[in-house]
């Protein structure tokens, strides 16, 4: 295991790491960490550690993944429409069946 002195912090990787949270194990820098009952930690740690942190945390998640959801149906819906209207701009002998007709006339002589 390497020693503090050659560690980074893990939010600021040029500056020297000078505590390890005990919660996650990852080292960091002055400003990354704080003291809370005796122990030094990262912040994202002390949210945690503070009631009703994990709750948030679940929420925000919650609500990014409705938020991923609604863009993909979005998404797909704009790619379909898109397709719609490149189709409706072909020209109409192509869609007066002539080019379908020859597929189907070779498969039902066969």
């Amino acid at each position: 295991m390497a020693s503090l002195v050659q560690e980074k912090c893990f939010n600021h990787r040029t500056r020297e790491a000078v505590a390890r949270c005990p919660r996650c194990g990852r080292f960091f820098c002055r400003e990354c960490v704080t003291e809370h009952d005796g122990q030094v930690v990262c912040a994202v740690c002390l949210r945690l550690m503070v009631p009703g942190g994990e709750r948030r945390r679940a929420r925000r998640r919650a609500g990014r993944l409705a938020a991923a959801g609604a863009l993909g149906v979005v998404v797909a819906w704009l790619s379909f429409h898109a397709v719609g209207r490149l189709l409706m701009l072909l020209p109409e002998s192509f869609h007066e069946g002539t080019l379908w007709h020859s597929a189907s006339e070779v498969n039902s002589e066969q």
